[in-house]
C-alpha cells in the first residue's frame, strides 16, 4: 500500500457551472450591447451597457465559485478547500471520513463532535464519491499504521 496523494474535485457541478457561467456572460453581454433607447423614453448610456456586461461577468464568477471545492490528502494530512476558505488538518486530528445518509457531501470528523464539510466529494457524483471515500479511508489507515510502527 502506498501513500499516493488523494486529490478529489466534484464533477457534475463543474459540468453544469461552466456552461451556465458562459451563458451568463454571453446573455448579459448581448443585452448590454442591445440596450439603447426604449419606447418608454428611458435612455441607456454606454456606462449602462458596460455595467450590464460586468454584471454578467460577476454572476458568472459567482457560479464558478461552485467549482472551487477540492480535497487533497497525503502522508502529512488533509487539505479541504470549499467554496470559501481552505483548511489543513494533520492526521492525528482526523477521527474519520463520513457520508451521512441524505447528505449532499461528505465530511471530515474531528475531535469533540466537530466536523468539516468536504464539498469536493458530492453525492451527485455517485461512483466517484464512493471511490474517493475508499481511497481516503485506505490512506488514513495506511498513515495510522505507519505512525504506530514508528
Amino acid at each position: 500500500m502506498s501513500t499516493e496523494p488523494v486529490v478529489v474535485r466534484p464533477r457534475k457541478v463543474r459540468r453544469v457551472a461552466i456552461p451556465v457561467a458562459v451563458a451568463l456572460v454571453v446573455v448579459f453581454g448581448l443585452v448590454g450591447t442591445l440596450l439603447r433607447d426604449t419606447p418608454t423614453g428611458v435612455v441607456f448610456r454606454v456606462s449602462d451597457q458596460v455595467a450590464m456586461a460586468l454584471l454578467g461577468v460577476l454572476l458568472a464568477c459567482g457560479v464558478m465559485l461552485l467549482t472551487r471545492p477540492r480535497l487533497r490528502a497525503d502522508a502529512d494530512g488533509v487539505e479541504v478547500r470549499n467554496i470559501i476558505g481552505t483548511q489543513r488538518f494533520s492526521w492525528p486530528l482526523v477521527q474519520a471520513f463520513s457520508f451521512p445518509d441524505g447528505a449532499p457531501w461528505a465530511r471530515l470528523e474531528l475531535p469533540e463532535d466537530e466536523y468539516v464539510p468536504i464539498m469536493a466529494i458530492q453525492a451527485a457524483d455517485g461512483e466517484q464519491a464512493v471511490v474517493a471515500m475508499r481511497r481516503l479511508r485506505e490512506l488514513r489507515r495506511h498513515v495510522q499504521q505507519t505512525q504506530s510502527a514508528e
